[in-house]
């Protein structure tokens, strides 16, 4: 077996081991939808549209991917991630980290406020994350949202983009499709630039 091929098999055996991890720090968690779907189906949807619609094959970036929402949500450390899945895997989980010490509204603030700043690699895995929760929010929203905060969610996610583009034109392509269509299904039509709410 060549280098190149070892290499690929040890890229492939991580992102098992990761998504495998990643299973099991989430095993108790469930997703706010009205089926409660296990909530490790989120963070494998994110790596999934990486590879199929940006098509990204650095294993960093679907590893992290995979991992991204493990320091956030679970009990999971920074150090815990860096000795398992290196130190670049770990900064880009960091990336995409809220500090739930914070209000949301603060939060959410921040997440547009420190996009732009993002790496290239943590844009990709933000990009491909919007669109999941956008087509989450649109199909299968969580079971106490009302239409308009489904509606301002995805305004939110947009101002998040913003700071995100210029980094894999398939992705962003694919969110502005999502978002359209969310915007149709949610009843909001854009014209002229602006948007117009009209009732379901």
């Amino acid at each position: 077996m060549d280098a190149e091929s070892e290499a690929i098999i040890s890229d492939l055996a991580q992102l098992l081991q990761a998504i495998e991890f990643s299973a099991y720090k989430h095993r108790a968690q469930k997703r706010k939808d009205a089926d409660a779907s296990p909530y490790i189906n989120h963070p494998i949807a994110v790596a999934t549209i990486l590879a199929t619609v940006g098509a990204v094959t650095d294993a960093t970036v679907l590893i992290a991917a995979v991992l991204h929402d493990t320091l956030e949500d679970t009990e999971t450390t920074p150090a815990e991630l860096e000795d398992r899945f290196g130190p670049e895997v770990r900064g880009l989980v960091e990336e995409m980290t809220d500090d739930k010490r914070l209000p949301k509204a603060e939060r959410k603030r921040l997440q547009v406020e420190h996009a732009p700043g993002n790496s290239a690699k943590a844009k990709l895995i933000k990009l491909a994350d919007k669109i999941a929760n956008v087509r989450d929010v649109t199909l299968t929203p969580p079971s106490d949202w009302s239409l308009e905060r489904r509606r301002e969610y995805l305004d939110w996610t947009q101002d998040v983009m913003a700071g995100c583009r210029g980094v894999n034109p398939g992705l962003e392509a694919c969110y502005d499709e999502a978002l359209a269509g969310g915007r149709l299904k949610l009843g909001i039509k854009v014209e002229g630039g602006g948007l117009r709410l009209y009732s379901l």
